[in-house]
């Protein structure tokens, strides 16, 4: 690849990415329950694993509402 055939790329990388469908979209909170006091906890990315109501820190993730199928042979 030579020089003259390179293009850097633009400020508006964001712009052409939301054009083309690839648009950021925000990581959703995700449900786990207390281990100790079974209480329901929505944590972040950054938050600390430590349960609102107890501080304990074993958390379970909820099980997907979705539909899982496999194929055994």
């Amino acid at each position: 690849m030579n020089r003259e055939a390179f293009i850097p790329p633009t400020s508006q990388g964001s712009a052409s990415a939301a054009a083309s469908g690839r648009a950021y979209q925000p990581i959703a909170a995700i449900t786990y329950l207390c281990a100790s006091c079974a209480a329901p906890n929505t944590l972040n990315r950054s938050d600390p694993v430590r349960c609102k109501e107890c501080g304990h820190r074993v958390l379970y993730k909820q099980r997907t509402r979705r539909m899982v199928q496999f194929e055994a042979r």
